[in-house]
């Protein structure tokens, strides 16, 4: 894909996720860069798009609250004289399935930097990940059996029993749409090979937010209940005590798994070292297709504690849509047609961003075929 620029990636967010209009009063709430996870050069990337296209353009700095994330009054009442309000700031991400002011375009953004948002993670046409992503939906609201596999020894299988309904998925908006509705694991059972760690969901943040292992541990599962975890003694063991903790300060379902995505958009990069900041590639990278995602640790959407399962196989009724982490959107029922339209998304498909922040890369091999 050519001609990509940060300001394309911003302006296909006010244009194509927000539908701005000239005139409309834009409020960005944002996070200091100090928090390690924003870059500093976000907000003014979009700010100047917005300018640019006659909006009138509001800041504020909501801070990072990691234990107790909430709406100020004060806060409340910036957002309510916005018709847009665009998160950079973990605060959206945070309160995605909480209530949130009604009659406003709420955005949560995952791109993180200007290098995000002149990436194909930004740059690919927002409509056309809006489409794959029903497209995706459709598939598994119809399947009667679906398969999980990866290289590392990943197998799953079961049922979606999707929920497509408002509740069933946050309703702010997400620039980039980069994964689809997730499906409830409750109808799933079987073996899941972690990728070397546990790391939190970007729901709560926590001390000792990461569990790194030193070999290949497994977690299994039984009709979305977590039965135990297979590997060396002390990666076992560390794994349970994570899992102890965490439940235990927040008073939740230790063995509730709650639902799992995979990424759908292509364009979705993370080129730094994930152990640098794994608060940041939890928020980013997960949009990937090379990353199937779950949610577990408490019995509520996103759940506490994630495991992630690199370069999936997902076959549905038959069909493998995912294959060893290169999605085939043109497999979709109109999918075809929805790249045809957007050649810029087809780009994205035709050459996906294959580095996902792992040192070294576990598939460094792999090279897409799409």
């Amino acid at each position: 894909m050519t001609d990509m620029t940060p300001e394309r990636g911003a302006r296909n967010l006010l244009l194509n996720c927000a539908e701005a209009k000239p005139g409309e009063r834009l409020l960005i709430a944002y996070e200091p860069p100090g928090y390690g996870y924003f870059d500093a050069d976000a907000v003014p990337c979009v700010a100047a798009a917005a300018e640019g296209l006659g909006l009138h353009v509001d800041t504020v700095d909501v801070g990072f609250n990691p234990d107790n994330p909430h709406l100020p009054a004060h806060l409340l009442h910036r957002f309510e004289a916005a018709d847009i309000v665009l998160f950079l700031a973990r605060l959206g991400d945070q309160l995605r399935f909480s209530e949130m002011p009604q009659g406003k375009k709420i955005i949560v953004c995952f791109a993180l930097n200007r290098e995000l948002f002149g990436s194909g993670f930004a740059n690919g046409h927002h409509d056309a990940f809006l489409e794959i992503k029903d497209a995706v939906n459709g598939v598994l609201d119809r399947a009667t059996h679906v398969r999980l596999t990866c290289p590392a020894g990943t197998d799953i299988t079961g049922r979606p029993e999707m929920n497509l309904e408002a509740d069933g998925d946050t309703s702010i908006l997400r620039f980039p749409m980069s994964v689809f509705t997730p499906v409830p694991a409750y109808t799933f059972s079987g073996r899941a090979a972690l990728a070397g760690f546990l790391t939190g969901t970007g729901s709560r943040y926590y001390d000792d937010y990461n569990v790194e292992f030193d070999a290949q541990v497994f977690a299994r599962f039984e009709q979305g209940r977590l039965t135990g975890f297979e590997g060396g003694a002390s990666d076992v063991a560390r794994a349970n005590a994570h899992y102890d903790r965490v439940s235990e300060k927040f008073g939740i379902d230790r063995n509730f798994i709650h639902s799992w995505h995979a990424g759908i958009h292509p364009g979705c990069g993370f080129p730094w070292d994930m152990r640098e900041n794994y608060e940041k590639w939890g928020g980013a990278a997960f949009g990937n297709p090379r990353i199937l995602h779950f949610h577990t640790c408490g019995a509520y959407a996103p759940g506490e504690i994630s495991w992630n399962i690199v370069d999936p196989t997902i076959v549905i009724d038959g069909v493998t849509f995912w294959d060893r982490g290169v999605f085939h959107a043109e497999r979709l029922p109109g999918g075809a047609a929805i790249l045809a339209q957007y050649p810029c998304a087809a780009a994205l498909f035709a050459h996906p961003a294959r580095d996902i922040g792992f040192r070294p890369d576990p598939a460094p091999q792999m090279m897409a075929t799409a």
